[in-house]
């Protein structure tokens, strides 16, 4: 256990997060989703649903302002304008997480699955709705916190700048 993080972030999920680059996407899903066979890296958070889930991994996790596209759905099959109510909770969680309007993207079903394959990886959950599945884009950190009276790693002098 680490103190200030959401315990639902544990060493899986954290290194998961932080090996991510800038651009790559996790994809967060309901238990009904095929997320062992469509993803290399695969997490389980079970006994969390897709919302919970989501506020934990953006507690750490910027979403990328460099594209229009930072948060993605998977429509509803036969009626791809619906909004089922999983997804309008998600993206105020977002939008609340990130403190600014967001703009959700849509795929139909099998784009969703393809876009899914790529991602850096897979974060089930046990979400029991339908269409509880989302693609998220890491993106920057650019104000790091300073921590009075400690010099970042950015900052010290180090071998072989001379210092």
């Amino acid at each position: 256990m680490l103190k200030g993080l959401d315990p639902l972030l544990g060493a899986d999920l954290l290194y998961v997060l932080a090996a991510m680059g800038h651009g790559d996407e996790v994809a967060v899903v309901d238990r009904n989703f095929p997320a062992v066979s469509m993803s290399t890296r695969l997490v389980h958070l079970w006994g969390a649903n897709v919302i919970v889930a989501g506020q934990a991994v953006l507690s750490v996790l910027p979403l990328d302002s460099f594209v229009p596209e930072r948060v993605t759905r998977m429509e509803v099959v036969g009626a791809p304008d619906e909004l089922p109510e999983v997804q309008a909770q998600f993206l105020a969680m977002c939008e609340m997480s990130e403190q600014r309007p967001i703009k959700m993207a849509s795929l139909a079903r099998q784009e969703f699955y393809a876009r899914a394959r790529l991602a850096f990886a897979v974060v089930t959950t046990c979400e029991a709705r339908p269409y509880g599945c989302f693609l998220l884009v890491k993106g920057v950190i650019t104000n790091l916190p300073v921590v009075p009276g400690k010099a970042s790693a950015l900052e010290t002098p180090g071998p072989l700048s001379g210092g």
